[in-house]
């Protein structure tokens, strides 16, 4: 029954840090963009994601570290993994490119976030359910700005309609690896408590369509889904990201201020 019990805890340890991953990895995409946003209000508003995603990555952290005991904090997680220890998926690590990039990239994940987090408020895990709570708030407003600045820009100029849909050809093939189940997610430990990504994904895919068919933008066709990051393999960026993320706690080692 302990063995049991154990195996359950290290499958929702990876499954809580899968989750936290994703919001960290974005929110620190998005962090490289304050103080150069395209105007004022655009560059206030980004960071104020990034700080959501980073407070949302935060509370998960904290609720790892309790799981796993043994004296881990939050700052374990971040600061002391290997590139293969993370699980976020490849689309969250892209760079952040134009403006047009950077919002489809915010679009994408969020339109998979927002339905994440509002079939998690119905998690078994009574700790997932609460913070899911928690964070749609946040997640809805994510998904509203992101959706008007594709139509904006979708359905603007010639020239921002050709750079959103240059944005959406290049990174349409990292879409559908939020809706790919990893070995965690199928975790039979996890039943009734991990979300089931594969039924989250129509709804997400309807949202995503609606709002491009009314930027006046034609969504490719993907053969070939770009996956691997739940399961640690990940694009070339990922290190540089992980190189700035960690380089003080690198340098000197467990100090605190």
């Amino acid at each position: 029954m302990g063995e049991i019990i154990s195996l359950k805890r290290e499958s929702l340890l990876k499954y809580v840090l899968q989750l936290a991953d994703n919001a960290l990895i974005l929110g620190q995409r998005l962090a490289e963009l304050c103080g150069h946003g395209p105007i004022l209000e655009q560059d206030i508003a980004i960071t104020n994601i990034s700080l959501d995603l980073i407070g949302e990555a935060r509370i998960l952290y904290q609720y790892a570290a309790e799981i796993e005991g043994n004296g881990k904090t939050e700052d374990d997680y971040p600061y002391k993994r290997d590139v293969r220890d993370w699980q976020n998926i490849l689309l969250v690590e892209l760079p952040n490119g134009h403006f047009g990039y950077t919002i489809m990239r915010q679009f994408m994940f969020d339109c998979y976030h927002y339905y994440h987090l509002k079939a998690m408020t119905n998690s078994g895990d009574e700790r997932l359910a609460q913070i899911a709570a928690k964070t749609i708030k946040e997640a809805t407003y994510h998904l509203k700005y992101s959706s008007e600045w594709v139509i904006r820009l979708g359905d603007g100029t010639q020239e921002s309609h050709d750079k959103m849909q240059e944005a959406l050809n290049d990174r349409i093939r990292f879409f559908d690896e939020a809706f790919i189940p990893s070995k965690i997610e199928n975790d039979k430990s996890l039943n009734g408590v991990a979300v089931d990504c594969t039924k989250i994904k129509a709804s997400a895919w309807a949202k995503f369509t609606e709002v491009c068919q009314t930027a006046n933008l034609e969504i490719p066709e993907v053969k070939f889904p770009q996956k691997g990051g739940k399961d640690g393999v990940h694009t070339e960026h990922f290190g540089f990201i992980l190189a700035e993320l960690q380089f003080v706690q690198k340098s000197y080692p467990d100090s605190n201020w």
